[in-house]
């Protein structure tokens, strides 16, 4: 993927941890952290699959993470409330943070996300590797254990489930 989807991915990974936190340490947070940003790779570069649609969400913004908020409870706590804190923000993608959800919490769709990405040629030459989210280890899921909980995840994960599974659909690649 030449188009840089970073500040999205960035936000949208920060967002699924504080939503989800690991538990057990700065290795167990770091653990957590990789497989978020896994899902969220895979997730964002299905949902942006060309430069073009990667420079638009660029310019017109993802939509922030307000409507998450409200789903997850986090806007009624009062968490992250300080002026400073909104800017990250409002760089949250709702659909990648769902779709991210549904790969953390599906080992079969992860897998089908992954190769839809393979086979649209999105990888290619790409030195990356998915094994956190494709195969997590005992280690993995013992950090992740909220960021791959299906009922936790389920609000999040149901917002844009049935577009990713569209997406997914064997036949002709879709734009997304």
């Amino acid at each position: 993927m030449l188009a840089d989807l970073s500040p999205l991915i960035a936000a949208t990974t920060y967002w699924l941890t504080r939503a989800y936190p690991a538990s057990g340490g700065a290795l167990a947070a770091a653990l957590c952290e990789a497989q978020a940003r896994q899902a969220v790779t895979v997730a964002a570069w299905l949902r942006y699959p060309t430069p073009t649609d990667a420079a638009l969400v660029g310019i017109a913004g993802p939509g922030g993470s307000a409507r998450l908020d409200w789903v997850t409870g986090a806007d009624a706590t009062g968490y992250d409330t300080a002026a400073d804190d909104h800017a990250w923000r409002t760089w949250v993608d709702e659909a990648v943070a769902s779709w991210a959800a549904c790969l953390l919490t599906d080992p079969e769709l992860a897998a089908r996300a992954v190769a839809a990405l393979t086979d649209g040629g999105q990888l290619a030459g790409a030195p990356v590797e998915f094994r956190r989210l494709l195969a997590p280890d005992d280690h993995d899921r013992g950090a992740a254990a909220l960021l791959r909980h299906p009922d936790l995840l389920a609000p999040v994960a149901t917002l844009h489930q049935p577009q990713l599974l569209e997406r997914l659909r064997p036949g002709p690649a879709l734009i997304a």
